[in-house]
């Protein structure tokens, strides 16, 4: 896929920098429907578009990056829908967490095209999509694999083909999303807990990260969740109501396989309260306002 075209749909904050990190070995187009969006895609090498289905015609692979099931719905098969768009052995890659049971009538509708959906959720936040160092996990045909391997290789540190079906990229990528979200509610409740106790709070996140209780959420989240308190928040990232989606998510697909899944529940009822209080487009590290809404005064 040297000399092949990549379109990336959707530039938000991990659909920009991944178009931005494939433009250095395909030719990228881009599409969102923010003007500011894609003059940064532009300045970063890509090939604007003022539609869906105008960046997606002659692509040999589409990568989507919506927020939610309906989204990719509309992307795929809407009045500006993309599916008709492609040619027959192109791919569809789809980047976000939408479920598993949404992919089945997907990828029915998409054979109809000719078209093969390469399931591969994602994770890994902004910056390491511009390196190229995502996780990534697939559940793809070997021959739809294969005409998207290099666009996944360029932006995955980690390519794990979890199976040949689409949707146990989604499956597995729901239980990565079970963990993200009960660490990150975790850690706010941690770092509420020690500013209550009159405990400086930076110095107990450093104290945390150098032992037992350390982990990648907590040292990627832990600065964040201590910066939800200033004016403006934290710099968004990932938003507050994306964990009320994946959550969701957690929680269905738990009740269909019959298991519990309460410390998962706890955590979803946090950003869902977040998002009750109009925290929803802040970054998810402001769900420490929902334990703590004020941070001790002499914190």
């Amino acid at each position: 896929m040297n000399h092949s075209t990549v379109a990336v749909l959707g530039l938000g904050a991990m659909g920009l920098p991944m178009a931005a990190r494939l433009a250095g070995a395909f030719a990228v187009n881009g599409y969102d429907i923010s003007e500011e969006r894609l003059r940064l895609a532009e300045d970063a090498g890509v090939r604007r578009h003022d539609s869906a289905r105008s960046a997606a015609t002659g692509a040999d692979a589409v990568l989507l990056a919506v927020r939610n099931a309906p989204q990719l719905d509309e992307v795929l098969f809407g009045a500006d829908g993309v599916a008709a768009a492609l040619a027959p052995g192109a791919v569809v890659i789809l980047a976000s967490t939408v479920g598993r049971e949404v992919i089945p009538p997907v990828v029915e509708r998409l054979a109809e095209h000719g078209v093969a959906l390469v399931d591969a959720p994602l994770s890994g936040g902004p910056v390491r999509a511009g390196a190229g160092d995502l996780l990534i996990v697939v559940g793809a045909e070997p021959a739809a694999l294969a005409t998207a391997r290099p666009v996944l290789e360029r932006l995955a540190s980690t390519l794990t083909v979890v199976g040949d079906a689409p949707g146990d990229g989604q499956a597995l990528k729901t239980v990565n999303q079970l963990l993200c979200g009960v660490h990150i509610a975790a850690a706010a409740e941690a770092l509420a807990l020690a500013d209550a106790l009159g405990l400086d709070q930076e110095r107990t996140l450093a104290a945390l990260e150098a032992g037992a209780a350390g982990s990648f959420m907590l040292s990627n989240r832990g600065p964040r969740i201590l910066g939800a308190y200033a004016e403006d928040g934290a710099e968004v990232l990932s938003r507050l109501d994306i964990f009320v989606k994946d959550l969701g998510i957690v929680g269905s697909a738990a009740r269909a396989a019959g298991l519990a899944a309460p410390v998962a529940a706890a955590a979803e009822q946090l950003f869902l309260l977040g998002q009750a209080h109009g925290l929803g487009a802040a970054d998810d590290s402001a769900v420490i306002r929902v334990v703590a809404p004020e941070r001790r005064a002499d914190g």
